[in-house]
């Protein structure tokens, strides 16, 4: 049984239908937690910095990223929370789903940054390869 889902996000059509997936999930399991990471790295962050703004807009801005999944999350009445974190996004989402108990992560099998999995491999199989619990990869 699964309480603890853990969604890898990052603004990107895939990402957004992992939240759909999640939710009918979390409902099937008796309205399970689903947490959304999203991980800031370091050419997300460079990028977001030259683009301007303080640190409160930045954020504001990365946030508002992930309002299509929450949008989807909240109409499907699930019980739901967000969690930003900065660093390589797959080794990122490994270490918080190693170490906070998740039962299975969903994520999507693309994300934004096509030529970074063309030359270092996808976030997806990182994860799938390296997680203490199983993955669901999303197309």
């Amino acid at each position: 049984m699964y309480k603890n889902i853990l969604i890898a996000a990052d603004g990107s059509d895939h990402s957004i239908r992992t939240a759909e997936q999640a939710a009918e999930l979390s409902r099937l399991q008796g309205n399970a937690h689903i947490t959304v990471i999203y991980v800031v790295d370091g050419d997300t962050s460079k990028h977001d910095v030259l683009a301007g703004g303080n640190q409160a807009t930045i954020d504001m801005k990365r946030l508002e990223r992930l309002k299509p999944i929450e949008e989807r999350l909240q109409k499907a009445d699930v019980n739901y929370e967000v969690v930003l974190k900065r660093g390589e996004p797959g080794p990122t989402i490994v270490k918080y789903a190693n170490e906070e108990d998740i039962d299975i992560v969903i994520i999507g099998s693309r994300g934004l940054n096509t030529l970074q999995e063309m030359v270092l491999g996808s976030v997806s199989h990182k994860v799938a390869k390296r997680a203490e619990c199983p993955v669901m990869i999303v197309k």
